[in-house]
């Protein structure tokens, strides 16, 4: 691993955790679509979210949030699998990637936890079972948080962002500010190498010894992130670096699946995983050993056994 990779590596395992701005409360009126189509709709803010929308519509309902700065598309591996059990499979992709709109402004976890708000009250879906992925495991909290667990009866966080990772005075095993502000300078310089280096090294653990290289995998990374605005990526480094999502933890009242392997290099085990598990009550940990930070596709047989057990639960 070279040393830019290997600055890589430690940036974006920061990239993915940190923690400075709580939560605070939802508005006091839920947020509703303004307009809706079969694949995007509209939130109050004037955004355009596309949305994925699988499976017999009167299955129980799973919606998925993905990973910076991917799409709904990697979760493709998830959704057709449950959709093949009788899921109904819900995913968006967020403000700002994949295929949605690129605001200015809003590139925070909050308005990310209003829209996931927004596609749920919108499609009008209850008793939903939310996972987060990586950021997206940080717009779930967060949407627990300001938005309580009416319509949510389960929660899944796999490789995912909370608590905190941000070295603070409260926080002693947290990362420096310095390894955030070098991803923010890799993207500043050179998107495209940066996504490049961060697929072909650190994510999937294709960087360890013996490990076997998927190219179509560091490809359909790389797509999925250029896809993505720059500005809105870039915003969404502060995003998942500087929320603290201790305070929404707290919050959850559902039973918890967290998942997460123990050679992630992207958001490391002890600061996000078994912490969280430790602060969500009765969570459920599932460590999988020698797993990655993109083990929802190098493992994905059995995440997707994992998820359909938890939900058969």
């Amino acid at each position: 691993m070279n040393a830019f990779t290997r600055t890589i590596a430690a940036t974006l395992l920061a990239v993915a955790t940190q923690a400075s701005f709580a939560a605070q409360p939802a508005p006091a009126t839920a947020p509703v679509a303004v307009e809706r189509t079969a694949n995007y709709l509209t939130t109050a803010d004037g955004v355009q979210l596309y949305y994925k929308d699988w499976g017999p519509k009167n299955g129980p309902v799973v919606t998925f949030s993905h990973g910076w700065p991917l799409s709904s598309d990697s979760w493709e591996s998830q959704m057709i699998f449950l959709a093949s059990k009788g899921y109904r499979v819900v995913a968006h992709d967020r403000r700002g990637h994949g295929r949605s709109s690129q605001p200015w402004d809003g590139n925070d976890m909050d308005h990310y936890a209003d829209d996931l708000a927004t596609v749920i009250n919108t499609l009008d879906l209850k008793d939903v079972t939310a996972i987060g992925f990586s950021t997206g495991g940080g717009e779930v909290a967060r949407y627990i948080g300001r938005h309580g667990t009416g319509r949510v009866k389960k929660a899944v966080l796999i490789s995912a962002v909370p608590p905190l990772m941000l070295k603070t005075a409260d926080n002693p095993g947290g990362l420096p500010v310095e390894v955030f502000d070098g991803i923010r300078k890799g993207s500043l310089d050179n998107r495209s190498q940066l996504y490049l280096d961060i697929a072909s090294g650190p994510f999937y653990g294709f960087n360890r010894p013996g490990a076997k290289v998927s190219q179509g995998l560091i490809d359909s990374w790389w797509a999925q992130g250029m896809q993505a605005g720059h500005k809105n990526t870039y915003d969404s480094i502060a995003a998942f670096s500087a929320t603290d999502f201790r305070g929404d933890l707290k919050k959850f009242d559902i039973p918890t699946l967290v998942i997460h392997g123990d050679d992630d290099q992207i958001v490391p085990i002890d600061a996000s995983g078994k912490a969280s598990a430790a602060q969500i009550k009765n969570a459920q940990l599932i460590i999988y050993p020698g797993a990655p930070h993109g083990l929802t596709d190098t493992h994905k047989d059995r995440v997707n056994q994992d998820l359909l057990d938890f939900l058969q639960k």
